[in-house]
């Protein structure tokens, strides 16, 4: 029993809570910015690289069964062909810049959407005391540290 109460007070705290909540709204960001990058940002770039595909850019370090020539990875991958994929992996590097640039734009725009915090000052409730320099209450007509007579200040 004193296990489940100790799982209870886990679930049930407020960082637990918390992380669920980010990790759905994570989960639902990602979809998002994945749908901007395949859906839109992609096609945009596909203009300008003539819709150049890079996944099938291969180095063969080894032929497979058939010996080859490959035009395309998938061949050269049926035929158990050791690859060096460097396309593949410039695939990968290219949306992972995409996304996160798209990720940037996305919280900087967030970010510019929140409120600035205004800040108040706290009225000032000490004083400090001439004789020792200590912090003594505003109201206090004799220092609790050095016992000096103080001098009413008048309200500002």
């Amino acid at each position: 029993m004193k296990i489940i109460n100790e799982f209870k007070e886990f679930a049930v705290k407020g960082n637990a809570v918390d992380m669920g909540v980010g990790i759905v709204i994570g989960a639902a960001f990602t979809a998002i910015v994945n749908s901007m990058v395949k859906d839109v940002i992609t096609p945009i770039l596909s203009l300008f690289t003539s819709g150049v595909d890079f996944s099938n850019w291969f180095f063969i370090m080894k032929a497979g069964k058939g010996g080859g020539p490959y035009a395309t990875l998938a061949e050269a991958q049926a035929d158990k062909a050791l690859t060096l994929n460097f396309g593949s992996f410039l695939n990968a590097a290219i949306s992972f810049l995409i996304v996160a640039w798209v990720l940037f734009l996305i919280i900087r725009s967030i970010n510019s959407l929140k409120r600035p915090v205004q800040v108040t000052a706290d009225p000032v409730k000490t004083k400090e005391c001439p004789y020792c320099l200590s912090n003594i209450a505003l109201e206090a007509s004799r220092c609790p540290l050095c016992t000096s007579h103080l001098e009413k200040q008048p309200a500002e």
